[in-house]
């Protein structure tokens, strides 16, 4: 690619981010990045205080990659600030079948890496004395990983924003930076977007990484998913802070459930789940191209998280506080709030050129555990766009067509717990 060539990406998540930053890297001083908000957009699903570092996977390519950016964030001098090592303690119980954890544990042994199995919950609290609940109940097993962390995910997102800066990059923001319609020409090539302002954005080529919000732009043959899973902010006091600070990331799989270590700066605990979340149909009068797109978040300013989650996905996010730390589980929360996953059928990533549109490329499709690659993954989503990849990955990563009359393509990568995906209603929506 010419390195005069122009490049809009719309996005500045951790995949449109990655690609501005390597595409700058590489000499192109043409490169653009649209969003409603500067970045770290306050309800992107790549921001807030925390995400998991981990490579615990069943799945042999992104145990190796994910092992890689687990060393880059542990080593590099730059993430000295912005990420914490903490174990991981995975857990599933007798209702829901073990395989995800059997595969996990039998891929770190393919590798000869270390881990700590548990066989029951007083294991674990041995392991773990601050653990004060019952734990997975109905037959706890599981195991526990010293080699993960997690990553306050705004800092990171910050400081690539400032390496794109340093690079060259261009930022549109604001209504202007709102893209809320492509313009193509008879053969389908995309020659502007059109924003929020009424204003146009020409480019040679265009990149859609603009997370659950890319089915608005652009059909995604039913190759994503827009699901809101719940999140919660519990405030410690100083007491609760040294009491809880070795507290692991405990991750029940049989029900979605997960939480980090205290958050030292703002002194919060934070739990969520990773579930099969919630969806919300668009109206007939919002701006989607797609009208099979059976879920949308609202295109709207970004602005900080509505304070809301539906009722049942709180009592869930109690329900995992009273399984491992009860005396917390009926404390008033700072805020409860829904963040937006975009799944794929598989819940591998898409780094792939749209069927429809030979200059947009599409990168996404995070499904929930994309942000954990963020120290390797400019040069993977760098090698995609310029059709570099090896064939393995190109394959792992393409744009799907086949899942488009699939009613139950979305499996996932057997990571998912908890209650059946449910529509929000419409009380639950107009809080959105």
């Amino acid at each position: 690619m010419a390195s005069d060539n122009r490049v809009v990406i719309i996005g500045a998540g951790v995949f449109g981010l990655s690609l501005a930053h390597q595409l700058a890297k590489e000499g192109n001083q043409n490169v653009t990045v649209m969003d409603r908000h500067v970045p770290p957009v306050p309800d992107g699903s790549s921001v807030d205080i925390s995400r998991v570092i981990r490579f615990d996977y069943t799945d042999d390519v992104y145990l190796t990659i994910a092992r890689e950016a687990h060393q880059r964030w542990s080593q590099l001098p730059k993430f000295k600030d912005i990420f914490s090592p903490a174990p991981i303690l995975a857990a599933m119980n007798n209702k829901t079948p073990r395989a995800w954890i059997e595969g996990v544990t039998s891929a770190l042994r393919k590798d000869d890496l270390p881990y700590t199995r548990l066989p029951n919950a007083d294991a674990a609290k041995r392991a773990f004395p601050m653990l004060s609940g019952d734990l997975a109940v109905s037959g706890f097993s599981g195991y526990y990983n010293s080699q993960a962390g997690w990553a306050d995910a705004a800092k990171a997102i910050a400081q690539l924003r400032d390496e794109c800066i340093e690079s060259g990059v261009s930022f549109i923001s604001g209504r202007a930076g709102t893209a809320i319609k492509f313009e193509t020409n008879a053969s389908g090539e995309i020659k502007a977007v059109r924003t929020a302002a009424g204003t146009t954005v020409e480019s040679d080529q265009f990149v859609l990484a603009a997370g659950a919000w890319s089915p608005g732009l652009a059909s995604m043959y039913n190759n994503t998913l827009s699901t809101a899973q719940v999140i919660a902010y519990l405030p410690l006091t100083e007491g609760e802070m040294q009491k809880y600070k070795n507290l692991p990331i405990y991750a029940n799989f049989s029900t979605g459930w997960f939480n980090f270590p205290p958050h030292e700066e703002t002194k919060m605990l934070k739990f969520a789940v990773h579930g099969w979340g919630y969806t919300r149909k668009p109206t007939p009068e919002e701006p989607n191209v797609d009208r099979s797109n059976i879920s949308l978040p609202p295109l709207r300013a970004a602005k900080a998280r509505p304070n809301f989650a539906p009722p049942d996905g709180e009592e869930r996010l109690r329900q995992g506080l009273r399984e491992i730390l009860p005396e917390l589980a009926d404390r008033e929360f700072d805020r409860l709030s829904v963040c937006w996953y975009t799944d794929t059928p598989s819940g591998d990533f898409i780094m792939d050129f749209h069927p429809d549109h030979k200059n947009l490329f599409v990168a996404g499709g995070g499904s929930g555990h994309g942000f954990k690659f963020l120290p390797v993954l400019p040069e993977y989503v760098g090698s995609a766009f310029h059709r570099t990849l090896p064939k393995h990955l190109a394959d792992k990563w393409r744009f799907h067509t086949d899942y488009k009359d699939d009613s139950d393509a979305f499996l996932g990568d057997g990571s998912r717990g908890g209650p059946e995906r449910r529509e929000f209603n419409a009380q639950e929506k107009a809080k959105l």
